[in-house]
């Protein structure tokens, strides 16, 4: 059975206007933005409040936030205009369902993988988010829970499906964007570190080298 070509691409990290016009010059369907203190890619909310507003209609504008608590999420959403959570802590399902409730924006639940055992996961969270980020384990001890640049045996999710959309991340650039789509069957995809020319710059080059790989690869028939 071919797989179908389209595709959509989420930059995320984005700190820069350059980044956030090079993004949509490039053709991503998302870009991201990052509320946690601890990451070099963070942004205040009046940093994010002048990004979103320049992102060119039809992007979807996406707020990751790390275990947050409903009064920093009330804040960010009164002060940035955003289409979507992306929940990258240890958030519960029961969480996830809650936010999705309270606060009337699609939610990703974000999943790290590094063996077999972390699949399980994957099933509970497509039960209740509206996306699922697909990621590569931090490494014990890691100070990110994404973004370190590392990837996972794509192996293990190969001809996987989940009962809501999901999007691939952990380690992609665009040097190995092909090979992740052709193992995974991925039709989404998120890339911080791997477009960037220092941690929390984006490089134009690399996005749309990043972009333009990705949808060669994912115009290729994919035989099942």
């Amino acid at each position: 059975m071919a797989a179908t070509s389209q595709l959509h691409v989420k930059i995320c990290g984005l700190t820069e206007a350059a980044g956030v016009g090079a993004a949509a010059a490039a053709g991503a369907r998302y870009v991201g933005f990052v509320f946690f203190p601890k990451s070099p890619r963070n942004v205040s909310f009046e940093q994010a409040r002048a990004l979103a507003l320049s992102v060119p209609e039809g992007i979807a504008k996406v707020a990751l936030t790390v275990d947050a608590d409903d009064a920093m999420l009330a804040e960010l959403l009164d002060r940035v205009p955003l289409d979507m959570l992306q929940l990258h802590g240890a958030e519960s399902p029961d969480r996830v369902s809650d936010l999705r409730a309270r606060f009337g924006l699609p939610v990703m639940k974000a999943v790290g993988v590094a063996t077999a055992d972390d699949l399980p996961a994957l099933d509970r969270y497509g039960q209740v988010a509206d996306q699922l980020l697909v990621d590569a384990k931090p490494q014990p001890g890691a100070v990110l829970p994404g973004g370190n640049g590392l990837s996972f045996d794509w192996r293990l999710i190969a001809g996987r499906r989940w009962a809501c959309p999901w999007m691939l991340a952990g380690g992609l650039t665009p040097d190995n964007v092909a090979a992740a789509i052709r193992l995974t069957g991925a039709r989404q995809l998120d890339v911080s570190s791997g477009v960037e020319a220092a941690p929390g710059r984006k490089d134009p080059a690399l996005i749309a080298r990043f972009i333009d790989a990705a949808q060669q690869a994912a115009a290729a028939p994919v035989i099942r």
